[in-house]
């Protein structure tokens, strides 16, 4: 019997790191969000669209769906980052001095170890002049004497994002390191960006709606896994691409296993919506049930060849009957 132990350990620990960091960033995204909230109407619309969208995905250029997401991940990246930006003046050194270090051992990459590729001076400069403007930063970190964000610190992780894409994504650090790395950097970021605007209710109501439309995209008309493959094909990290624990072999290769950004960010909605109602130990304990109904799932996938299982599926069967015996021990203490 073939079974998988890596990408449902990888889908608890990450929505973990979620769990544990959304009570530091929740109420600074409110801030942002300027205390909006999801409505009923709102989290239905945003199913729609995500339906729309993977349904005509594979009809756009794909140099504009490129361009979209490189936008979309830099737009977190530059959010996040800006909202931590205003740390203690020795943080920021030391996190500028960590980005002219990357940027150096990057350029000294593109010149000695991947010298072949055709853009390799190309890189070899951006990756430089990258150090080069950030300790022009730093110097001027060191001049300023306010203690608000900062902007140019913000904007180093999207430039390096995008950078990396551009100059690597061609060679061997990029799959499966580097793009499983930024994809799961992005899994934590999306569950926290958006979960802020989520109550329960609301919650319930989307969770619902998308667990169906997902059912209808990848078992019925196809659309979804259509449209993973044309945005995959750019070597965007919109998935988390793993290989199997225990190795398994497919017609003469190692099968690796994918998870898309939506499921991490749906398995960490439940969780995070959990904790405020239920508190944490019971959120802990439907993740845990959660990634075993996601083991199962997928140990009948490689045991029958399915292609393809809505992931919505698989995480919710885990979280609704520990919700449903946490409901049913509320109501029991707290009869009405």
């Amino acid at each position: 019997m073939y079974f998988d132990i890596t990408m449902p350990i990888t889908l608890f620990a990450a929505v973990l790191v979620a769990v544990f960091l959304n009570d530091k960033v929740e109420q600074k995204l409110k801030g942002v969000f300027e205390g909006k909230e999801f409505r009923n109407r709102d989290a239905l619309l945003l199913v729609a669209s995500i339906g729309v969208t993977v349904s005509i995905v594979i009809f756009i250029p794909q140099l504009a769906i490129m361009a979209l997401f490189l936008f979309s991940y830099s737009m977190v990246l530059f959010i996040f980052g800006y909202l931590f930006s205003n740390m203690r003046s020795e943080r920021a050194t030391v996190s500028l001095a960590a980005f002219i270090v990357v940027g150096l051992i990057l350029s000294a990459a593109e010149l000695f170890v991947f010298r072949n590729s055709g853009y390799s001076v190309y890189g070899f400069v951006v990756f430089m002049g990258f150090s080069g403007l950030v300790l022009a930063a730093l110097l001027y970190d060191r001049l300023r004497t306010d203690a608000g964000e900062r902007w140019y610190l913000a904007a180093l992780p999207p430039a390096l994002f995008i950078s990396l894409y551009f100059f690597f994504s061609e060679t061997p650090i990029w799959f499966p390191y580097l793009l499983n790395s930024y994809a799961l950097v992005f899994a934590v970021l999306i569950i926290l960006y958006l979960n802020s605007m989520f109550k329960w209710n609301t919650m319930l109501l989307f969770v619902t709606a998308l667990t169906v439309v997902d059912i209808i995209l990848v078992l019925f008309t196809g659309t979804m896994v259509s449209a993973a493959r044309t945005v995959s094909a750019l070597k965007l990290p919109i998935l988390v691409s793993l290989p199997t624990v225990p190795t398994i072999q497919f017609r003469g290769y190692e099968l690796y296993m994918s998870l898309g950004l939506g499921d991490f960010f749906f398995a960490g909605l439940l969780a995070i919506q959990t904790i405020k109602r239920y508190g944490r130990k019971t959120a802990v304990i439907a993740l845990i049930a959660m990634a075993i109904s996601f083991f199962i799932y997928e140990t009948y996938l490689l045991n029958f060849e399915v292609q393809a299982f809505p992931g919505t599926l698989m995480i919710i069967c885990g979280w609704l009957p520990v919700v449903a015996i946490a409901e049913l021990a509320k109501k029991r203490s707290h009869p009405s």
